[in-house]
């Protein structure tokens, strides 16, 4: 009997033992997590904390566009022959900045030379006429002359002087050169972005291409697609971050000046236009963009800065301070994040306090 209660004993002791192990290992494993979420952030390192009051702001949309950079069209001029004749001297090269007035190039042409045989001409006949003008005048008081002798006389006369300021205004274009040269000038200060001649060309006026092309590029213009989907989130004037290979830490602020209203009937997408300011000439005709495109919608939603956001196993992350150098891994819902914005569903309240610095440092130390 007594081996019996013995037998039935012993492994009721031993699962009371077993159970009062695993009691204990809980116990201690629940210890050090609570001692591993009881760090307490020293000072030194606290005092370089940035610590952010959690609160709303308006809802932003953001869309990013594709594009490319663009001359300024409205401050582009192209420059055409006024005569024919041969490239004697090109001045510029592509790619160089000119000032308003500055020779570009000078032409050997016969058509100006023929001006200024005209203008030797047109000034004897305005002298001719003008002597015999004055000789109807005395013959006519004198009583040999008609008064329709004196009026043909006066019409000769000005027929002579508007032949004159005629070749007289041609020439001046021409900075009054009368040696047969056709002096081709800057029209505004800009660069030469279009180089179509070389030395011994020979021009034509009925060719129809432009000499040169200069384009002022302290402001260009970037054209973006839009595709059917996004129309009705983009607006005039809607602000735009702009973003290139070139310059990918630099953010060019810009603005939608023009949306074309018809979709390109071969990609389907509509063009909108941004202008942008480009004081330094940083930004090239020809460069791809990234245009990112926000509009405020009429709702709020908690925002905090994108630096506090921690991103790990796939899911985000906040550390909610709670005083006494104390942070709490706090998981989130994010909506969208917006430069240096991220936008929060849940997971915070607002008037809670969020560590905004070195937010990854603290996590880790957390974790560990």
């Amino acid at each position: 009997m007594k081996n019996i209660m013995l037998k039935k004993c012993i492994p009721a002791a031993f699962l009371i033992a077993i159970s009062f192990f695993s009691l204990t290992a809980c116990n201690e494993a629940a210890e050090k997590k609570e001692e591993r979420q009881q760090y307490v952030i020293p000072d030194s390192l606290l005092k370089t904390l940035r610590i952010d009051t959690v609160k709303t702001c308006p809802l932003v949309d953001a869309i990013t566009l594709t594009g490319m950079v663009d001359f300024n069209q409205d401050k582009q001029v192209n420059i055409y022959p006024l005569v024919s004749g041969n490239v004697e001297d090109i001045k510029v090269q592509l790619g160089d900045y000119v000032e308003k007035g500055q020779v570009l190039a000078v032409i050997k042409s016969s058509e100006m030379a023929g001006y200024s045989n005209s203008l030797v001409n047109a000034q004897t006949n305005l002298a001719v006429a003008k002597k015999n003008l004055d000789a109807q005048r005395d013959l006519f008081k004198s009583g040999l002359a008609s008064s329709l002798d004196v009026n043909n006389a006066e019409a000769n006369y000005q027929q002579a002087v508007a032949q004159l300021e005629m070749i007289e205004r041609i020439l001046k274009i021409n900075s009054n050169n009368t040696q047969g040269n056709y002096i081709i000038k800057a029209p505004i200060s800009g660069f030469i972005v279009q180089k179509n001649i070389t030395n011994n060309t020979a021009i034509r006026t009925d060719n129809g291409n432009n000499l040169f092309t200069i384009s002022d590029l302290k402001d260009v213009w970037i054209y973006a697609n839009v595709y059917e989907s996004n129309i009705s989130k983009i607006h005039l004037g809607d602000p735009v971050d702009v973003t290139t290979i070139s310059y990918p830490n630099r953010v060019f602020k810009g603005r939608i000046d023009k949306m074309m209203n018809v979709l390109d009937p071969t990609n389907k997408v509509m063009k909108v236009r941004v202008v942008l300011p480009n004081n330094d000439y940083a930004l090239k005709p020809q460069m791809f963009a990234s245009i990112l495109v926000t509009n405020k919608e009429n709702k709020q939603s908690i925002c905090i800065s994108s630096k506090a956001l921690v991103f790990d196993n796939s899911r985000y992350y906040v550390l909610k301070y709670e005083g006494n150098g104390k942070a709490v891994i706090t998981p989130v819902e994010v909506i969208n994040t917006i430069g240096d914005k991220t936008y929060i569903a849940s997971g915070i309240n607002v008037g809670d306090q969020i560590i905004a610095s070195q937010a990854i440092l603290i996590y880790d130390t957390l974790n560990n």
